[in-house]
């Protein structure tokens, strides 16, 4: 649901910037010293583009990382689980329990 939000805020940040190079009646399309935020406001833009770049990948590594390990409930859920059809005793459970929890 973050990255969704990420992405979405991202995507109207960017449909901002280009709604904002417009024409410039002086000199045709004011895109480099005529209009628009002149070479301080291109330097920004292109600092936001590749910063916005190269958090996409920090999360998309960090996300497809996160899926693949797991968590370490499921494996907690399934020892409950070989506990309570009686296929472990108490003294193991116990011991896995605090491994898992370590």
């Amino acid at each position: 649901m973050k990255m969704r939000n990420f992405a979405f805020a991202s995507a109207a940040i960017l449909a901002a910037s280009a709604a904002t190079a417009g024409p410039n009646d002086d000199y045709g399309y004011g895109h480099m010293w005529g209009g628009g935020f002149g070479m301080m406001g291109g330097g920004l833009m292109m600092l936001l583009f590749w910063s916005l770049i190269i958090a996409l990948i920090f999360f998309a590594v960090r996300w497809f990382y996160n899926k693949e390990r797991g968590s370490g409930s499921d494996a907690l859920a399934i020892l409950e689980e070989r506990f309570a059809r009686g296929e472990i005793d108490e003294d193991e459970f116990n011991h896995r329990k605090s491994f898992l929890n370590s």
